[in-house]
């Protein structure tokens, strides 16, 4: 619902870095939660798809290359004017699995190790575009690893499936 909020202007309208309102390829920029805005080496900012039926990384195609390219381009300017740290100094991703199953992207600083940023969970977006571009389907048939927690029901499940 949080996610909602902000993309229906409900919730959150004061803390928006850019916004671009095309339903199709644009996206919100906000600050992450975890990020408290006053110390650029632990800088976290969201960027947040308008479009809804993207869940993850997983439905992605080269039809969806218009609105990464957005998200990569403009993310990184928004960063740069707001905050004066340069795209160079970004790292721009996304997870899988997802936290939470509405496409959007993250961008921290370099220096900065944030929570889910490793290569396990983490997939840089300029790697995305680049895929996508070589393969249409690349995530529907990329066996993609990731870590759980033990105590995630999603890890009982690969248990129960006896997949662990």
């Amino acid at each position: 619902q949080w996610v909602y909020n902000i993309l229906e202007k409900k919730a959150e309208t004061d803390r928006i870095v850019h916004e671009n309102p095309d339903p199709s390829n644009g996206f919100v920029l906000v600050p992450d939660l975890k990020w408290n805005q006053n110390q650029l080496e632990d800088l976290y900012l969201v960027a947040v798809v308008h479009r809804r039926e993207i869940k993850s990384l997983r439905d992605l195609t080269a039809e969806h290359l218009p609105l990464l390219r957005n998200v990569l381009q403009e993310g990184k300017e928004a960063i740069a004017k707001r905050f004066g740290v340069p795209g160079s100094q970004l790292r721009i991703y996304l997870h899988y699995q997802p936290s939470y199953y509405h496409l959007h992207v993250h961008f921290t600083a370099l220096g900065y190790d944030a929570p889910g940023s490793s290569v396990e969970r983490a997939h840089l977006l300029a790697d995305v575009i680049d895929n996508l571009a070589g393969d249409s389907t690349f995530y529907q048939k990329r066996a993609l690893t990731f870590p759980l927690r033990a105590d995630e029901p999603l890890f009982k499940k690969f248990q129960e499936a006896g997949k662990v």
